[in-house]
């Protein structure tokens, strides 16, 4: 198995354990509900009740890339990494019945719930693809827009994700991402596995992610929002993303005692105002097919 297709593996378990055992936790520690950081990431509470409860307890996002988008009735939406269909879900009612909204994920307890949270909201407008974000099950040229929610720093290949987007998009087509970027983090933290699924140790720098972007022909490219992480919010995201968390980040967990607030903190230290969710835009050029 290469590097890649390992980091992969990882993820997907990571992320369906969270999925399928939400309760689950350290034997020595109490994980903070799931969903927490999506009801603090700009989504409303009319947005939130308006959706299955499903898809937001298992919501695993940074931010609401559709928050400030411009999508409109009639257009065709793509979600990467749609997880249990939150951000897929907000897309279906923004686009009506004419258009369409379709998210793409690669893990299969992911997909299952999803399509469970799709089926009860009634909504047909809305579908789940298995894939990659890497290598879409999607054709060129046929969306308007690209949306992703805390995604794209758990791929192991960021520049061809970058030219995925570009590919799928129509000409004019314009991409909204709530995304995770970060700034000189220890060795330590690139190498630890759940910091990874956690959507910290994989993360890039702003400037890489946006020049990542115009490297694959896209234009306007800004950053709309930052929301940099104090120590508080820095715990909680860890947390929150992964309840099993404290068991991989300290050795203390379940063989020499509890994890405490001040082991989390000697944790999070390093970390804290050098990590941030930024909301990314940018644009196809028009003339570009």
């Amino acid at each position: 198995m290469s590097e890649q297709e390992n980091i992969r593996a990882n993820v997907t378990r990571a992320y369906a354990k969270a999925v399928t055992s939400p309760t689950e936790s350290c034997c020595c520690s109490s994980p903070a509900q799931k969903g927490v950081v999506s009801k603090l990431a700009g989504y409303t509470r009319e947005e939130l009740e308006a959706l299955p409860p499903e898809a937001v307890v298992n919501s695993f996002g940074c931010g609401n890339p559709l928050a400030f988008s411009e999508v409109a009735e009639g257009q065709v939406v793509l979600d990467l990494g749609s997880g249990a269909g939150i951000d897929v879900l907000l897309a279906g009612k923004k686009v009506g019945p004419t258009g369409r909204a379709i998210g793409i994920d690669m893990t299969d307890e992911m997909i299952a719930k999803a399509r469970e949270n799709i089926a009860a909201s009634g909504l047909d407008n809305v579908e789940v693809r298995k894939g990659i974000i890497e290598e879409l099950p999607v054709e060129s040229g046929s969306v308007d827009w690209v949306v992703s929610n805390c995604v794209i720093n758990l791929s192991p290949d960021k520049p061809r994700v970058f030219g995925e987007i570009a590919r799928v998009l129509r000409p004019g087509g314009r991409m909204s991402v709530s995304d995770i970027v970060v700034q000189e983090l220890p060795d330590w933290v690139r190498a630890n596995e759940q910091l990874y699924s956690s959507c910290v140790a994989g993360a890039i720098s702003e400037e890489a992610y946006l020049d990542g972007l115009r490297r694959a022909g896209l234009v306007n490219v800004e950053v709309r929002e930052r929301i940099v992480y104090d120590a508080d919010q820095m715990a909680e995201f860890i947390r929150s993303e992964l309840p099993d968390s404290d068991q991989a980040l300290s050795s203390q967990c379940c063989g020499g005692g509890p994890v405490d607030e001040k082991t989390i903190r000697e944790i999070i230290a390093p970390m804290v105002g050098k990590v941030w969710s930024a909301k990314i835009y940018a644009e196809k050029p028009k003339g570009q097919e």
